[in-house]
């Protein structure tokens, strides 16, 4: 079975920045390939998910998407067509201005969410209004809006995550 994780980078990052490589190491542990693709041509959210909704994912049975800040949009926005089997979103950029869809709607049978309470950039009561509204998993953290300062907790949430993506689903 083909299997993949497609991380969505940020607005001011790069497709294989320091989370995407740490991210990358525990897919390929698990069996997954891993791509990031590059999104650094538009600053336009809604221009990225038409780019990530113009792959052609047919190859693939089990599909992960990650996404960090405006690439959790971007997944999350992304899951309404692609339905992957799980949604990794790291201090998603929800509910901010200029962003066109303002009612998200997750479709996975796996979500978590990792952020920080100092975060300059996504206010934390964004992320507690979606984790709510959807209940779902909400990881908090003493950090930034990067959340470089817990990489290896995320690191290590990943792989717990991914091994619950391989089992079966929450939502049946």
């Amino acid at each position: 079975m083909q299997k993949l994780v497609i991380y969505n980078h940020g607005k001011d990052s790069i497709p294989m920045g320091e989370k995407a490589i740490a991210l990358a190491d525990v897919a390929r542990l698990h069996g997954f390939m891993f791509i990031s693709p590059d999104y650094q041509a538009s600053n336009d959210a809604d221009l990225r998910v038409k780019q990530l909704l113009a792959m052609d994912l047919s190859a693939y049975q089990e599909i992960v998407l990650v996404g960090s800040s405006m690439g959790a949009y971007v997944a999350t926005v992304a899951s309404e067509i692609i339905k992957p089997k799980g949604l990794f979103l790291i201090a998603p950029a929800f509910y901010l201005p200029g962003y066109q869809c303002t009612e998200l709607k997750p479709c996975a049978d796996h979500v978590e969410v990792f952020h920080g309470w100092q975060d300059e950039v996504v206010p934390p009561e964004n992320v507690w209004r979606f984790c709510q509204q959807h209940r779902v998993s909400l990881n908090m953290f003493d950090a930034d809006h990067r959340l470089l300062s817990i990489l290896p907790l995320m690191v290590d949430a990943f792989d717990r995550f991914l091994g619950a993506c391989a089992s079966k689903p929450l939502n049946v």
